[in-house]
């Protein structure tokens, strides 16, 4: 699996420099944000407003309508939380093209409580004409900020920053408002998004090689939410389906799965792996354990509606090297192989 460095920062200069309408917005978080390259490069196309949250929205809406696109980088709980008012009618109500990146979304940063993004989702998905994108891996986020720009209207990305793993090919870009069916299986489905996919790789793949049927689909379109490979992989699951996110259990993944599931008449009981409380400060490896989003909490999750003891452990999660399904030919990989229920 290749890690790579800075993916953001790389790539979003490089994107930008034939669009001198695209601009940047800081709020004193510059390089914590992986602006700094973009400052270095189109100064003249860089803001920093400071710890002004409320400001830097309003300030956004007013370049958007005028004619720039603002790309506003900051963490994810100081563009949902803090400037909520300013975000919506600002921003959202007239429908202007901002684009808001929030970085260290969920349990992605040790700061604590105060830093963890965890209902930033919910609080979006609120927010009529908002759309919502989660970055997977290292080509989703290189290739975000042009899917977003293609959108008419505001964007919220859950943005990745540092070294980030490549899970799905270089050329298998982010498609708005399309998932990823990463393989097939009747028996239970596991959905999942941002950094849980990774994690619900290695489970799923462990549980496949014991001839289990589990499928798997990766979601980075939150918002709209429900596209035909969503619906019909989660409606076709037979024994259950569990969601897996690095948010709160409510108001994000699982609760739009759970609608659409509501709404199409799906009968497979539902498991949502995300926080039930406030988080503290810990690396996101022991968090994800403490919370329970981790890749044994996935497997132990399936298993349960398989109604059979979970036999995956540690040890052989540590030693499984994920490999990617290709992305024309989901199921190339052998521990992605199909399989249907009767090999329970």
């Amino acid at each position: 699996m290749e890690i790579v460095r800075r993916p953001h920062a790389t790539a979003f200069t490089r994107w930008a420099a034939d669009k001198p309408r695209v601009l940047v917005l800081s709020a004193d978080l510059t390089s914590s944000c992986e602006a700094d390259e973009f400052r270095s490069r189109y100064p003249k196309r860089f803001f920093s407003l400071g710890m002004a949250e409320q400001n830097l929205m309003s300030f956004a809406g007013g370049l958007a309508r005028e004619g720039f696109f603002p790309f506003v980088h900051t963490f994810a709980v100081f563009i949902t939380r803090r400037p909520f008012d300013q975000v919506a009618m600002s921003i959202g109500y007239p429908n202007l093209p901002v684009r808001l990146l929030g970085f260290l979304p969920g349990l992605t940063t040790p700061g604590g409580v105060t830093h963890q993004a965890i209902d930033d989702v919910a609080l979006m998905r609120a927010i009529p004409n908002m759309r919502i994108l989660e970055c997977g891996d290292a080509t989703e986020v290189e290739s975000a900020p042009q899917v977003a720009q293609a959108i008419d209207g505001p964007v919220y990305i859950r943005m990745l920053r540092g070294e980030v793993p490549r899970l799905f090919p270089a050329d298998a870009p982010l498609q708005f408002g399309k998932a990823r069916l990463l393989c097939q299986g009747d028996a239970v489905v596991v959905v999942s998004s941002g950094v849980c996919t990774e994690e619900a790789m290695r489970a799923v793949a462990a549980l496949r090689r014991r001839r289990l049927s589990v499928g798997h689909v990766h979601v980075s379109t939150l918002a709209p939410f429900g596209d035909a490979t969503l619906v019909g992989a989660v409606l076709g699951a037979k024994l259950g389906v569990v969601t897996v996110e690095n948010h709160l259990a409510s108001g994000g993944l699982g609760s739009s799965v759970a609608e659409v599931m509501a709404e199409h008449g799906g009968c497979a009981p539902l498991v949502r792996l995300g926080l039930r409380s406030y988080a503290h400060g810990a690396s996101r490896k022991y968090l994800m354990r403490e919370y329970e989003i981790d890749a044994i909490a996935i497997a132990c999750a399936v298993c349960r509606c398989l109604g059979i003891a979970n036999q995956v452990t540690d040890d052989e999660l540590a030693a499984h090297d994920l490999v990617v399904p290709s992305a024309n030919l989901p199921d190339a990989n052998p521990a992605y192989a199909p399989a249907k229920a009767e090999d329970l």
